[in-house]
């Protein structure tokens, strides 16, 4: 059995996450701490204790799922007696995700993978001004059907200049979310319709993610990254720019900055773990929406979630 561990992105939030690993687990107090002090800021009592508005802030929610995807591989380690570098092959994470699994892997310290996260969620929430840009889910929708209804959309019919419409992410099973200017994904969304998409409905999210309007974040990333103390990861990482394995850390560092205008591969991500003889997936953190992926995209996979102090005491007695 070959195991894979990733970690989930924006969206997997919710109050009350991490509350029952700090209470439970040392590891995980130093963990909630630790990003505590780097950050300046009590996130751990607003993750415990919401309210969810504040945590669902792009620049509070990015560090925070970071935050709970480490306490739980720390308490695993520490508490567990887990190795990940001689257990786990691969790792892989869903957008912001990409930075918990490259914190697990070791090639960012918990502070650094913090610090970076917030600064990620600032400069993405400030790229575009409010309410110029959206994002859409169209379920039921292929890649290439995503694609070529994006492209149709782009054409902004009555001044005839083209407008920012892209897939920020191919999920699989069917679920593409497409990512632009606001007038731009509405289009999508009636060109989807008309195309007989299954549904197509705009995402509650702050800012056009993961397309071209996010160019002054990876300018901003670029920056910061350039600066940042990085290590080659003692698990290979799964990019989500490539859907390939990486281990150089200018590499890395630069599909990092790729990543924030980029489409999110996740459907290829997990294919390519599969054919790199993956048979078992562990979502590391908050909630179970890669699990849920999971199951549609390799449902001859054994894909389990773990967050709670249950789930880990099942996980280690599986091993």
């Amino acid at each position: 059995m070959a195991l894979a561990f990733t970690f989930p992105g924006q969206g997997s939030q919710a109050p009350g996450m991490g509350r029952d690993l700090a209470a439970a687990f040392p590891a995980a107090r130093e963990v909630f701490q630790e990003v505590d002090d780097t950050l300046s800021q009590k996130l751990s009592k607003l993750m415990f204790e919401g309210p969810a508005d504040e945590l669902t802030l792009t620049a509070n929610a990015q560090p925070a799922l970071m935050a709970v995807s480490l306490a739980v591989v720390r308490v695993l380690e520490k508490e567990g007696g887990f190795a990940l570098r001689d257990r786990v092959a691969l790792v892989a994470g869903h957008s912001l995700g990409e930075y918990a699994a490259l914190a697990a892997a070791g090639t960012f310290s918990l502070s650094t993978a913090a610090r970076l996260l917030r600064l990620r969620g600032d400069a993405m929430q400030q790229a575009t001004p409010p309410g110029t840009g959206a994002m859409a889910a169209l379920l039921g929708a292929e890649y290439d059907q995503a694609a070529a209804i994006c492209a149709a959309a782009a054409l902004d019919p009555e001044t005839g200049k083209r407008e920012v419409v892209e897939i920020a992410n191919d999920n699989g099973g069917g679920q593409i979310v497409i990512s632009g200017a606001a007038a731009a994904v509405d289009r999508a969304i009636e060109g989807a319709k008309a195309a007989g998409v299954k549904r197509a409905m705009k995402l509650p999210v702050s800012a056009p993610f993961h397309c071209a309007l996010m160019a002054p974040a990876a300018d901003a990333m670029a920056e910061a990254l350039a600066a940042a103390t990085m290590a080659a990861p003692a698990i290979p990482v799964v990019a989500n720019v490539t859907a390939a394995k990486a281990t150089d850390p200018d590499t890395i560092r630069d599909l990092l900055v790729r990543q924030v205008t980029g489409t999110v591969r996740w459907r290829e991500c997990i294919l390519a773990m599969g054919s790199m003889g993956c048979d078992s997936f562990v979502e590391v953190g908050s909630g179970k929406v890669l699990t849920g992926l999971m199951k549609r995209l390799a449902p001859e996979a054994r894909a389990t979630a773990i967050n709670t102090p249950a789930d880990i005491e099942a996980f280690l007695r599986t091993l």
